[in-house]
C-alpha cells in the first residue's frame, strides 16, 4: 500500500501547462533551476517586490515600472531572489519587445529562473490553473497527513508494540524503514527483508556519510534525498535522541518527508505513553536479533547486517555465547559496560537472558567470560552463567547459543550450581547435559517413555519423586528416607513398588543407570 500525493509543482511542471504553452514560453536565465518547488503565483509590477513574498513565489510581471531604467530592473532581480523566489515570468509587450539583457544577466548571475511569454497572455489565466493545483494539492496534503496520523494513533491507543508501528510506515512508504539512534545504531527496521538487509549491510558508513550530525529536524544531509533518503529526528523538550529514516523512499520527495513526519510524531508518543527509552529500544532490537539467531529460523548469514548494524563488531571477531539463568537484563549489560566488553544482552523465556560477546581475536575468551561471571555472581549469587565453547565463525553462533541454553537447562538450579565452576560449559554438566542436547530425539523419548511406563500410568506421582531422589543421591536410602520425611520401613516398601511396576532391580547398577537415564530424559523433556 504505497501511500502518494501528486507531485509537487515544480517551475518546469508550471510551463508544460497547456494554458502557459499558448504564451510560447522561454527560459532565457537560470535554466539549471527549472525544479524549483512553486508554492504561490503572484503578479507583482512594484520594483521593491521582494518584501511581499515570502518564498517559492512564480512571480508574473509586464514590466511596465521598469522600462527604461536599468538600475531598476537589476534591482529587481536582485529582489527576488533574497526573497527566495521560485521564478519570474515577463511578458512581452510594449514595455519589454524582447527580453531585456540587464536583467537576463542579473538573473542568470542569482541562479533565478526567468522566463519570457513570446505571445500576449493573460496573467488571470495562469494564476488560476496554478493556484487551484496547489490548493488541491494542500488539501490532499493534509487529507493524507490527518489519514496516516489516524491509523498511528490507533495503533498507539491499541497498545500495539514498536515493530506494528514500523510495519504501518514502512506499508505506506513502500520502502524500508530504519529506527536508530544518534551514534547510528539501529534499534528497530521494517520492510520487506532483502531491501532491508541491503540497507543494513553498510548502514553505519552511508548513514555517516549521508547526514553525519548535522543537525535539524528532519531532511538529509550530503545531497543524500535525491536518491529518496528522507530522515526525522526523534525527541522532546529540546533533546534528540534518534531518527527514523525511509531509505530509498521512490514516490514524491514532499509525500516522504511528510511520512517520516508522521511517522516519527508516532515513535516520540508511542515512547512518551509507554514510558520507552531510546535504551529499550536497543534492548528490543537485540532481543530481536538474538531470538532469531537461537531459533535458527533465518540462516546466520542473513542476520549478519542486523548485527553488525547494532552496533556489534563482527569482523574477525570470536563470539562467546552465554545464556544466563535468574540474571536481570539490565544488571547483565551494566556489568558488560563496566568491563568494557563488547556484546549485546537480550532476554529469552524467563529465566533465561542470551549474552553474545564479541572479542578481538587476541583477547582470553575463556578468561573474560569467566571474569564476566564472577563479578555477576558477586552482584547476585544466585544467577548461573551458562557457555558455549567460543566460535570463530559467524555462522556457528546460533548452534553455541542453543548449547549454552542447554547446560543452562541442564543445571537444576542456582543450588547444583554451587558446586559447578563460574562459568559451566557441557562437560561440567556431564550425562545430564548430554541427555539435554538429545531431549528432542524420538528415539530417546521412546527410551523413555519405555523405561518408565510403569510409573508414568500409575496414580501415585510421589513414587516418581521418590525414584528420583534416590538416583539423585547416588541410591543412599537413608538421605532419600530423610529428605521424604518417611521412615526406612516406609521408604523399601516405596521402592519395592517402584520395582515391581518398572520390573528392574535399582540394585543392578546396568539396569538402575538405565532408569537413571530415562528419567533425567522424561523430566528434560518436561522442561
Amino acid at each position: 500500500m504505497t501511500t502518494t500525493l501528486e507531485p509537487e509543482l515544480s517551475v518546469r511542471q508550471v510551463l508544460t501547462l497547456e494554458r502557459v504553452l499558448a504564451g510560447e514560453p522561454e527560459v532565457v536565465a537560470g535554466a539549471g533551476q527549472l525544479d524549483r518547488p512553486v508554492r504561490w503565483v503572484h503578479v507583482a509590477e512594484a520594483a521593491d517586490v521582494g518584501v511581499m513574498l515570502s518564498g517559492g513565489e512564480m512571480v508574473l510581471t509586464t514590466g511596465v515600472l521598469l522600462a527604461g531604467d536599468e538600475s531598476a530592473q537589476a534591482e529587481y532581480i536582485r529582489s527576488l531572489h533574497r526573497a527566495e523566489a521560485a521564478a519570474v515570468v515577463l511578458g512581452l509587450g510594449r514595455a519589454f519587445p524582447a527580453a531585456p539583457e540587464v536583467m537576463r544577466r542579473a538573473a542568470e548571475r542569482c541562479g533565478l529562473p526567468m522566463v519570457v511569454l513570446h505571445r500576449p497572455f493573460p496573467f488571470a489565466e495562469l494564476t488560476e490553473e496554478v493556484q487551484s493545483r496547489l490548493v488541491r494539492r494542500k488539501f490532499a496534503a493534509v487529507s493524507l497527513s490527518e489519514s496516516v496520523r489516524t491509523a498511528l494513533t490507533g495503533l498507539i491507543t491499541a497498545g500495539a508494540p514498536l515493530q506494528r508501528l514500523l510495519d504501518e510506515i514502512a506499508q505506506h512508504s513502500a520502502c524500508p524503514v530504519v529506527v536508530s539512534n544518534l551514534a547510528h545504531r539501529v534499534l528497530a527496521t521494517a520492510g520487506e527483508r532483502p531491501a532491508v538487509d541491503d540497507v543494513l549491510r553498510d548502514w553505519e558508513r552511508i548513514a555517516r556519510q549521508a547526514w553525519g550530525h548535522l543537525p535539524g529536524r528532519s531532511g538529509t544531509g550530503g545531497g543524500s534525498e535525491g536518491d529518496g533518503w528522507i530522515r526525522a529526528e526523534l525527541g522532546g523538550r529540546g533533546e534528540r535522541w534518534g531518527r527514523i529514516v525511509l531509505c530509498g523512499y521512490r514516490g514524491d520527495r514532499a509525500t516522504g518527508r511528510l511520512l517520516a513526519d508522521r511517522g516519527a510524531e508516532a515513535l516520540v508518543l508511542h515512547r512518551m505513553l509507554a514510558g520507552n527509552s531510546a535504551c529499550t529500544w536497543e534492548e528490543q532490537s537485540a532481543q530481536s536479533l538474538l531470538t532469531d539467531l537461537v531459533s535458527g529460523v533465518v540462516p546466520a548469514r542473513q542476520l549478519l547486517p542486523r548485527a553488525r548494524a547494532a552496533g556489534l563488531p563482527v569482523n574477525r571477531r570470536t563470539f562467546v555465547p552465554l545464556v544466563v539463568r535468574h540474571g536481570e537484563p539490565a544488571q547483565l549489560d551494566r556489568v558488560l559496560r563496566a568491563m568494557g566488553l563488547p556484546g549485546i544482552v537480550a532476554e529469552l523465556a524467563d529465566p533465561d537472558t542470551a549474552v553474545l560477546l564479541s572479542l578481538a581475536r587476541d583477547q582470553d575468551a575463556p578468561g573474560l567470560a569467566a571474569h564476566f561471571a564472577a563479578r555477576l555472581r558477586a552482584e547476585a549469587p544466585g544467577t548461573v552463567v551458562a557457555a558455549a565453547d567460543p566460535r570463530a565463525v559467524w555462522d556457528d553462533v546460533p548452534a553455541g547459543l542453543r548449547e549454552a541454553r542447554h547446560v543452562a537447562d541442564a543445571v537444576a538450579d542456582s543450588a547444583a550450581a554451587m558446586d559447578l565452576p563460574a562459568v559451566v560449559r557441557l562437560k561440567d554438566v556431564h550425562l545430564r547435559g548430554l541427555v539435554r542436547l538429545l531431549r528432542d530425539d524420538p528415539h530417546v523419548q521412546s527410551f523413555a517413555e519405555r523405561e518408565l511406563d510403569g510409573l508414568l500410568r500409575g496414580p501415585e506421582e510421589d513414587l516418581l519423586a521418590v525414584l528420583r531422589t534416590y538416583l539423585a543421591t547416588g541410591r543412599n536410602k537413608s538421605r532419600t528416607a530423610q529428605l521424604h520425611h518417611v521412615s526406612r520401613p516406609a521408604l523399601y516398601r516405596r521402592l519395592e513398588a517402584i520395582q515391581g511396576r518398572l520390573g528392574v532391580d535399582l540394585d543392578d547398577f546396568e539396569q538402575a543407570a538405565s532408569v537413571h537415564i530415562a528419567l533425567l530424559a522424561h523430566d528434560a523433556q518436561q522442561s
